[in-house]
């Protein structure tokens, strides 16, 4: 079953079971894939969709960071919400071992030795973590291999 099915097939549940601050972030989601859908023109497959996903995730995690800062902690706990909803659709997170097993196989694999190689390193390691780990902790970590 592809993810946006299941996406859809999670608003009837949250629908019938009348769960409206879940219902509300899985009806958030699904306008955010039919926007990108007709913006794009294309019908987006579970890699678009899972992009889509970990966009709005950041998002949220940024707009916590803001809220936090302003004292609004009621609004940071509703995007903490959202973003436990949106978790769910992601694959299983890498661990910190499996991370770095990635990291060193990329390096070796491309022939990596300076941070001139970064750019290669980090794609092929965006195509083989995709929504499993955050790229930004990978890109802290690639740096300080191959600096």
């Amino acid at each position: 079953m592809s993810l946006k099915l299941r996406i859809r097939e999670e608003m009837n549940q949250a629908l019938k079971a009348g769960e409206k601050d879940r219902l509300g972030t899985i009806r958030m989601t699904v306008a955010a894939i039919t926007q990108r859908e007709v913006d794009e023109r294309v019908e987006l497959d579970d890699n678009s969709v899972l992009a889509v996903l970990e966009k709005m995730i950041k998002q949220r995690r940024e707009s916590i960071e803001h809220y936090n800062v302003g004292g609004r902690d009621d609004l940071a706990a509703k995007e903490a919400a959202e973003i436990e909803v949106l978790q769910a659709w992601l694959p299983k997170p890498m661990d910190e071992g499996q991370v770095n097993a990635l990291i060193d196989a990329v390096i070796a694999e491309t022939g990596a030795e300076s941070m001139r190689d970064m750019g290669q390193v980090m794609a092929t390691i965006k195509a083989q973590a995709k929504g499993r780990a955050d790229m930004a902790a990978i890109s802290v970590r690639v740096r300080s291999r191959l600096g």
